[in-house]
């Protein structure tokens, strides 16, 4: 069984402000050991389930944050930022039996985690479909259309709450809450526990099969905080002003939903 896990570090228990994740600043070295726990968490809940090989998506910021020495032998891991469309879930093909996520956080415009965000902190709101979208949507987006199943997700719990929803029985690990500035977290022991006996639990529970891949049509609206954002990312071809500081996109394939945001929030 082969398993695909993207980990992002805003959602990791204990973590409460931008300092925290930038490689930049010295709170930085503490909360890559804490990403990096959890991620080792989540292969182990794989392994337990009978995972074979468990390839990791380091999916924040520079995309080189896991510490590499740490990791098991039955791990790979993509580093870095390809530009392909799939974004953080780059690496991830139909071969996969499910797909895993930790660190995830809320969508950009929530109050739920003080790090809340959408790819890119110029913007304020993204929309699919009429719904205010997060990273998570369009990740479980894509994983669909490869045909593979997300059942397991941690990180603050707005994005768990939000999971749920849009993927009905995935197993979740809420690591923190947001209160303005401030978050109460779960101890970070306590969060790699929660999520290897998640991990485990939720790929025990595996249905055979691929998954239906997502059906259009498809419309993205992007609200950029800077109104010169929005005028940039509307020289995209078929996009198109749609109101203050924002742009629309419209397609029937989810494939090219993916391309434009690459390009639009780029």
């Amino acid at each position: 069984m082969k398993v695909f896990l993207s980990a992002d570090i805003e959602g990791t228990a204990g973590i409460a402000h931008w300092d925290e994740a930038d490689r930049n600043h010295a709170d930085y070295a503490e909360f890559r050991q804490l990403m990096t726990n959890e991620v080792l968490a989540a292969c182990e809940g794989a392994r337990s389930a009978g995972a074979t090989e468990v390839v990791i998506k380091d999916a924040h910021d520079s995309g080189r944050n896991i510490i590499l020495e740490r990791l098991p032998a039955y791990a790979r891991i993509m580093r870095g930022w390809s530009g392909h469309p799939d974004g953080m879930m780059f690496g991830l093909g139909p071969e996969f039996a499910a797909v895993l996520y930790t660190g995830y956080h809320a969508k950009a415009g929530s109050e739920a985690n003080p790090l809340a965000h959408t790819t890119t902190l110029r913007i304020s709101r993204l929309l699919l479909n009429g719904e205010v979208a997060s990273e998570f949507t369009v990740n479980a987006l894509c994983a669909r259309r490869h045909g593979v199943p997300s059942v397991f997700l941690s990180g603050d719990a707005e994005i768990c709450a939000d999971a749920r929803r849009l993927v009905p029985g995935i197993a979740t690990v809420e690591t923190l809450e947001g209160f303005g500035r401030a978050a109460l977290s779960i101890a970070p022991s306590r969060a790699c526990e929660a999520i290897r006996e998640g991990v485990a639990a939720g790929l025990s529970s595996l249905s055979a099969g691929a998954v239906a891949p997502p059906k259009g049509p498809f419309e993205v609206m992007i609200e950029f905080t800077n109104p010169t954002d929005a005028w940039r990312a509307s020289w995209y071809p078929g996009a198109e002003i749609s109101g203050p500081r924002t742009v629309a996109y419209r397609s029937a394939d989810f494939f090219e939903i993916q391309r434009a945001l690459r390009f639009l929030t780029a």
